[in-house]
């Protein structure tokens, strides 16, 4: 028998329902669809009109309300169409920090059916080349660092500084009207480049189906976590949320904008909320995201990779006011329970407030989602897969494993990339019969939950046992004194490998002693899993900018060839 809560979502997802799911035809294969949904980016952007003098970007002092947005993205596409002659299919590349006109561009550019290129910010010059070629763009709107990075060879197509020619983009048409040619659901939208830590990046395209499916679906988990919540007591611990008064939804984003949780979560999501959007330039500040949170009133930030962790740790911590915050995440790599249960505690709402789901660029939105009360009680899964969206755990035969056995995760859904750009061959390997994206992750379903341990890369074979430094992480990361933790295999003449274990202490204070921690991690964990080589790193782990810790580096296959800016 179904509880009240299981009755609800359903007909929420049944007929007539606002999330009403159906079955169509999606790139030649029959899938499950949300029957009530906008056909395209621009469509979002239309709509985004009702949300008038709310202020919808904030960087320093400079607000730009949704109908100013409309009106400078109108003209701002007049210009790329008549002045640098982009049409549809086109790309418009943008290489630079999340300044307003990397926003105002992309709406400009998919408003015109071009695909927006998303070049990272911290590449190096041969990086950028190599991008540039291989999407061959129509115009190129970069900031003035980024552009001194272009210099010395042709870019194949004029650059638009940001600083010197943004004006003139959006004064170009005042008055003008959104572009108005027929868009297509599965016209691609955006290339944006995978994180590159075993290679070069390939550039994974998303459609507007994609991208506003992405939209659609953390709505949708927003309000499942709510009915679910609602229907059980608060669990015990900092998870009860008492009564707040309503804010104005305003979020923080310090992801960039080259990234799908700064552009698909930051710029297109918020907008749909009609939510105001908190942005800043320059290197990640722990100590500058506390004075935004208090100054603009921000009711939700997520952090990639190390930044919840220095932010919720800063010694100043208390000195702010963060009662205003409503909603904290984490991406970019699993999230602690630990690190958890430090963000309800930060959060006035407690248990409400904290939410994860799984998702990549090759997925484009996420695919499962889990918070409130849920996370409380599972702590180590990234939750149901989402309405229209189908996972299997498959093994390296491709045979689908029953619940319990762990494989490789396969997805499925309507908003799965339609390719990596001009790279048939990766996309082959990528996008398998029946359109099922083959991840790389490896997984399993238990209890209708997804649970991920590791990248199939990151595998540790020690002795014929599978190790997934994920779980040891998790542990290390649980001592007082360890601040990050990365795990690692290493050759072993007789174990083929063994574990070694690479930590950042907590603070200059905290003293690491590798006994210690030893002991710590075999009180939960398997003798086999405990670190048997340690190494203490006085600086913080290298990441790229997904928030990824780059173990090539760490495994001295590889260095650091960009810089966070």
């Amino acid at each position: 028998m179904a509880t009240s809560a299981e009755a609800t979502l359903a007909q929420l997802t049944g007929a007539g329902g606002p999330f009403e799911v159906g079955e169509e035809l999606v790139l030649g294969e029959r899938m499950a669809v949300f029957t009530k949904r906008q056909r395209s980016l621009r469509d979002l952007l239309v709509a985004s009109a009702a949300h008038g003098d709310r202020d919808y970007i904030v960087l320093g002092d400079r607000r730009i309300t949704y109908r100013q947005h409309l009106a400078l993205v109108a003209s701002t596409a007049r210009a790329l169409a008549e002045v640098h002659g982009v049409r549809r299919g086109d790309r418009v590349a943008i290489l630079a920090e999340n300044h307003p006109e990397w926003i105002i561009g992309f709406w400009a550019a998919v408003s015109l059916g071009a695909i927006v290129s998303a070049l990272n910010g911290w590449w190096t010059p041969a990086e950028i080349r190599h991008a540039l070629g291989l999407v061959e763009p129509r115009v190129i709107l970069a900031d003035r660092k980024r552009a001194a990075r272009l210099e010395g060879f042709d870019p194949g197509a004029p650059v638009v500084r940001i600083e010197d020619d943004g004006p003139s983009l959006l004064s170009y048409a005042p008055g003008a009207e959104l572009p108005s040619d027929p868009l297509a659901e599965d016209d691609p939208a955006v290339i944006l480049f995978t994180s590159g830590t075993t290679g070069r990046s390939k550039g994974a395209v998303a459609s507007h189906r994609g991208i506003v499916g992405f939209v659609q679906l953390a709505f949708w988990g927003g309000v499942r976590r709510r009915v679910l919540d609602a229907s059980k007591p608060a669990a015990s611990s900092p998870a009860s949320a008492p009564s707040l008064p309503q804010l104005e939804p305003c979020t923080l984003v310090t992801v960039p904008l080259f990234h799908l949780s700064g552009l698909y979560a930051g710029a297109v999501m918020m907008l749909g909320a009609g939510a105001r959007t908190v942005w800043r330039l320059g290197r990640f500040d722990p100590l500058d995201v506390l004075r935004l949170i208090e100054r603009e009133r921000v009711t939700g930030w997520t952090g990639l990779g190390s930044m919840a962790p220095r932010v919720l740790g800063h010694p100043d911590l208390a000195k702010f006011d963060l009662s205003s915050l409503r909603n904290l995440g984490s991406g970019g790599a699993p999230t602690s329970p630990a690190l958890q249960d430090r963000m309800r505690a930060v959060a006035p709402t407690g248990a409400s407030a904290v939410g994860l789901g799984y998702g990549s660029t090759e997925t484009v939105s996420a695919v499962t989602s889990i918070g409130g009360e849920e996370l409380c009680a599972h702590p180590t899964s990234v939750g149901p897969p989402l309405p229209t969206c189908a996972i299997e755990i498959r093994d390296e035969s491709g045979r689908a494993l029953p619940e319990g056995e762990e494989g490789e995760i396969f997805v499925r859904s309507p908003y799965v990339m339609l390719e990596y750009w001009r790279d048939p061959e990766a996309t082959a390997r990528a996008v398998r019969a029946g359109r099922w994206l083959a991840t790389g992750d490896i997984g399993r379903l238990e209890g209708g939950l997804v649970y991920i341990n590791s990248r199939a890369r990151d595998l540790i074979l020690r002795a014929a046992e599978n190790v997934y430094p994920v779980e040891i992480e998790h542990r290390l990361e649980e001592h007082p004194a360890v601040g990050e933790a990365a795990v690692i295999g290493v050759d072993h003449p007789e174990l083929g490998q063994e574990v070694k274990a690479i930590v950042v202490p907590a603070s200059a204070e905290a003293r690491i002693d590798f006994a210690e921690l030893a002991a710590w991690a075999g009180e939960t964990l398997a003798p086999y899993k405990v670190p048997s080589q340690w190494e203490i790193r006085a600086e913080p782990l290298p990441r790229n900018a997904a928030g990824k810790v780059l173990k090539n580096v760490l495994r001295g296959e590889a260095t650091v060839a960009f810089a966070e800016e």
